[in-house]
């Protein structure tokens, strides 16, 4: 991909961001089950769009970093932390190139960053780096059997599929869940998701 390439994308995302708000309002309820029985430490949030799960965990005591390619979103993010009363450090990186502070964050999550396969296996080998010994990764995206809205199919994947190249390239990194969750709330038809929980050895 070219840099003229990346500066079109992320330009297509500060106008998404600008069009409409997103995101949510609340939190997303995979990310509250999996981290609420956590003890807090260093959060990395990456793709954190305009921040309402990096405030989520903020407010949940996580000291939290949030990483995103759209100045538009980040500008949401830092006046929804402003208006909760928390501190973030927010990060605008391109993602394809921002490397983290290697094993610095009991916590990173990723949540519906979906790339073509290539681009992926780069950004999540950069996400899991990040993961501290005894940390986790928590990553949520749409599974290969989804049909609802989203991405295009070659942007999906499987719990089971990322976790292997996650593990590939780093030993270190363990899988200890890698599920297909079924969302059946109004307005989520064909909703499918990859759940998927690392941890690094150690700690």
């Amino acid at each position: 991909m070219t840099e003229a390439d990346r500066r079109e994308r992320r330009e297509r995302w500060d106008e998404r961001h600008r069009e409409r708000e997103i995101e949510s309002e609340a939190p997303d309820a995979t990310l509250v089950a999996r981290v609420s029985t956590l003890s807090p430490g260093r959060a990395l949030e990456i793709a954190c769009g305009s921040g309402t799960n990096a405030v989520w965990l903020a407010s949940a005591g996580w000291q939290v970093t949030g990483v995103d390619w759209s100045a538009v979103a980040l500008g949401k993010a830092r006046d929804r932390a402003a208006r909760a009363g928390v501190q973030i450090e927010w990060i605008e990186a391109d993602l394809l190139d921002w490397r983290p502070q290697p094993e610095a964050f009991e916590l990173v999550t990723v949540l519906y960053l979906h790339l073509v396969p290539a681009e992926r296996r780069a950004a999540y080998a950069a996400a899991a780096s990040a993961v501290s010994p005894g940390g986790r990764l928590l990553v949520i995206g749409h599974d290969r059997e989804h049909t609802g809205h989203g991405p295009d199919p070659e942007r999906l994947f499987t719990a089971v599929e990322l976790g292997a190249e996650i593990e590939a390239r780093d030993p270190e990194m363990v899988i200890e869940e890698a599920l297909v969750v079924r969302r059946t709330a109004e307005g989520e038809d064909g909703a499918v998701d990859a759940v998927l929980e690392m941890t690094r050895r150690g700690g």
